[in-house]
């Protein structure tokens, strides 16, 4: 389930600077990019509107039980935070050396790639590893629905009497907590 989180960057990232095409360099876009970037923010509003538990329960219902539900519901509950947060990351930051590289001659694409990923790059690294994080702890709960993952074995060897291996499954789970909070720790160190 942690690949769903993986999956939905990029789709965030292309979210998030598809809502902030026109704004993010200091004009604002005509009419028709007006409508694309309201578009885009109702789909992202609409993505996170839905809690994951609903979208696992209908993608138990469409492609069955599994990881695969948990996995989908997660990536697309994500993808629309991860969008909406993206998109107000690249709107505060300094606008100026895109804006810079622009007047220069670059494409939009150089104008994010070296005007706006560098100045927002902690914040961006900051907010990806803290909300995969929560779609670990998501994962667990996922599991007691149908969806697969750390919270199905939980919910059998509950069922089981088990305590030994819920308690083992529970240290994992901390562990991966832990993993997550240092590796956040370490990314904004090296993007600082």
């Amino acid at each position: 389930m942690a690949c769903g989180a993986l999956c939905r960057i990029p789709r965030a990232v292309a979210g998030g600077d598809i809502a902030n095409a026109g704004y993010r360099h200091g004009w604002r876009p005509g009419w028709l990019g007006q409508c694309l970037r309201w578009q885009v923010r109702g789909v992202l509003i609409f993505l996170r509107s839905v809690p994951e538990i609903v979208w696992a329960l209908l993608f138990v219902r469409a492609v069955g039980l599994g990881p695969t539900a948990g996995v989908l519901a997660i990536a697309i509950t994500y993808a629309g935070m991860l969008g909406k947060v993206y998109a107000e990351i690249f709107e505060s930051v300094d606008q100026r050396p895109a804006h810079a590289l622009l007047q220069s001659g670059s494409g939009r694409l150089a104008a994010l790639a070296y005007g706006i990923l560098p100045n927002a790059a902690a914040e961006l690294t900051s907010y990806t590893v803290y909300r995969w994080e929560c779609a670990v702890r998501a994962s667990v709960v996922m599991g007691f629905v149908g969806a697969g993952g750390l919270g199905q074995q939980i919910d059998l060897s509950m069922r089981m009497f088990a305590g030994d291996e819920v308690a083992s499954m529970l240290l994992t789970f901390l562990l991966l907590v832990l993993l997550a909070d240092q590796l956040s720790r370490l990314l904004r160190r090296q993007f600082t």
